[in-house]
């Protein structure tokens, strides 16, 4: 009787860790992620592909109409725009005229 006892005790506990490891790693991609501080960069998003307000003609996310567009920005990672390079130059933190 006490063998039948513990070897059920022995598969509750481990029924209870293994839904227990299975609610965390559900978790773990739905758990909000710590806000990075980012910026927006001009000129170094694919047609398509910008964030927001691509400036004439165009009204937001996903709205430029070409690479590497001068109005068109796209959120980078603080401190990274200016040091991003495009095949058209380098990015922004201010709309880029003529491109």
């Amino acid at each position: 009787m006490n063998r039948l006892i513990l070897a059920a005790s022995a598969l509750a506990a481990a029924g209870v860790a293994v839904g227990t490891a299975a609610a965390q790693s559900g978790q773990q991609g739905t758990a909000p992620q710590p806000a990075q501080e980012r910026e927006r960069c001009f000129g170094v998003s694919r047609a398509g592909q910008n964030d927001c307000a691509a400036g004439p003609g165009t009204s937001c996310a996903g709205t430029s109409t070409r690479d590497w567009q001068g109005n068109a920005w796209k959120y980078v990672p603080k401190g990274t725009c200016t040091t991003m390079q495009t095949p058209r130059g380098p990015g922004s933190l201010t709309p880029i005229a003529n491109r």
